[in-house]
C-alpha cells in the first residue's frame, strides 16, 4: 500500500481526510481513496469553524507522533476534508512513526 505521507528536507506532508464533530478524538488508520492515493482518517468532536477542527487535528497528529503542536500546521485543505499536514523535524523517523498510524 503506498504511504500517506511525502518526505521533505524538513519533514513529511501527512494526507488526512478529516470528519469533524465526531463522539471522540482518533486517528483510524490508513485508507485509499478511489483515485489510488492514501490519506489517514481522522475524527474529531471539534467542529468546523474558525478553525477550531484544523486546531484539534494539529493538537491529535502531534500526539500520535511524538511532535511538539507547534510542529504540525494544516498547510493546505483548510476548508476541505481532504487535508495536507506539513510536520517539521527529521523525516526518517516521522515517516517511520507515520507509518505506523496505519498498522493495526
Amino acid at each position: 500500500m503506498a504511504e500517506p505521507f511525502r518526505r521533505r528536507a524538513d519533514g513529511i506532508d501527512l494526507i488526512v481526510r478529516l470528519t469533524p464533530k465526531s463522539a471522540a478524538d482518533a486517528l483510524e488508520g490508513v485508507e485509499m481513496a478511489a483515485d489510488g492515493r492514501c490519506h489517514v482518517k481522522a475524527r474529531v468532536r471539534a467542529v468546523p469553524e474558525k478553525g477550531a477542527a484544523n486546531s484539534a487535528l494539529e493538537k491529535l497528529v502531534a500526539k500520535a507522533l511524538g511532535v511538539p503542536s507547534s510542529s504540525v500546521t494544516v498547510v493546505a485543505g483548510g476548508t476541505a476534508r481532504l487535508k495536507t499536514l506539513r510536520i517539521t523535524g527529521d523525516p526518517a523517523e516521522l515517516a517511520r512513526r507515520a507509518s505506523d498510524l496505519g498498522a493495526p
